[in-house]
């Protein structure tokens, strides 16, 4: 989804992003800076490597982690400046998120886990419907342990998305898939930013998944290196790696 770039557009903007850790005498200085702006309804691939700062990056735009210094303004809302009730409330109804590891319920079927998140939302979507969107009507019954991985992901995407979100953040979300099953998440998460509108950054240490974005944003030891716009995206059927 192409989208104009004017300020009305701005979902998320960092200033001077920083954030460091200390680890017993040693300080990580995770992210040195950053200052970047994503936009409604684009689709964002962070890339890097492991310890590049893109899981903190991520974790700070989604109200899970707080900043050393800084600015993240979420549309006119400054989140550093925010309650941590209100940082709940903004993680509850405006962020969804996926992560590696698909943190699903094992006793519960694939509908009652994407039917938790509905429950505490403000305009849900039913979660049959978030099912068929990730393409597993088929499967609203099974259980995680009747499910491959690739299916968990995509329940894990139907989760996500069941609460409409502004917002999808996914952390790896194909790091512990085959390729083959990989493209079919990323098909998922193609088909939610395109028909829904929503805002989607993927973060991913993998260059092949770069092609499918509206816009690159490269980092490397904690500072945002490069970006590019991608001139003709790629569909997730056209990656390979």
């Amino acid at each position: 989804m192409h989208t104009s770039t004017d300020s009305g557009n701005i979902v998320f903007q960092t200033l001077g992003l920083t954030k460091v850790y200390d680890m017993g005498e040693v300080q990580v200085h995770a992210l040195r800076g950053v200052d970047m702006e994503l936009y409604a309804g684009e689709l964002v691939v962070l890339l890097g490597p492991s310890g590049s700062g893109k899981s903190t990056l991520l974790n700070i735009l989604g109200g899970l982690d707080i900043p050393t210094d800084g600015k993240v303004i979420y549309r006119d809302h400054d989140l550093t400046r925010s309650t941590d009730r209100e940082l709940t409330e903004y993680r509850r109804y405006h962020v969804g998120f996926v992560f590696q590891f698909y943190n699903l319920i094992p006793s519960l079927t694939a509908c009652e886990n994407v039917a938790v998140v509905t429950e505490i939302a403000k305009k849900p979507m039913r979660p049959e419907d978030a099912l068929a969107i990730v393409g597993l009507n088929d499967r609203l019954d099974h259980f995680p342990a009747q499910l491959s991985g690739g299916e968990q992901q995509r329940v894990a995407i139907a989760r996500a998305i069941a609460k409409n979100p502004t917002v999808l953040l996914c952390d790896e979300p194909t790091g512990a898939l085959d390729s083959t099953t990989g493209i079919v998440v990323l098909e998922a998460i193609e088909r939610v930013n395109r028909d829904l509108g929503t805002t989607t950054a993927v973060i991913t240490h993998n260059a092949g998944i770069a092609d499918m974005a509206d816009r690159v944003m490269q980092l490397s030891d904690g500072l945002l290196a490069e970006q590019h716009r991608n001139k003709q995206k790629k569909s997730p059927q056209q990656l390979h790696w």
